[in-house]
């Protein structure tokens, strides 16, 4: 039986090698905020918003899409790492 992830932590690496890292609990929502939010202006240096709902709900990161690199999706299972 697959293992399902408890949350997903999306890993962003920016032009000069400042990394932030952002957490959303389902593949889905994070797809959602992909295609929706980073793809359409990725060539754009216009802010968007990158929601923080594990830190804070409400919060956002606002970075430009043309300074992103690199994205890369960790699935995080609770049942196998302690995360504080």
């Amino acid at each position: 039986m697959p293992r399902t992830p408890s949350e997903y932590t999306i890993h962003l690496l920016f032009e000069g090698g400042h990394r932030e890292e952002v957490s959303f609990s389902s593949i889905q929502e994070f797809q959602k905020w992909y295609s929706g939010e980073l793809m359409p202006k990725a060539g754009s240096d216009d802010f968007i918003t990158v929601p923080l709902p594990k830190i804070n709900p409400g919060e956002y990161m606002v970075l430009r899409p043309s300074r992103l690199v690199a994205i890369r999706v960790e699935p995080i299972f609770s049942s196998s790492v302690e995360r504080f």
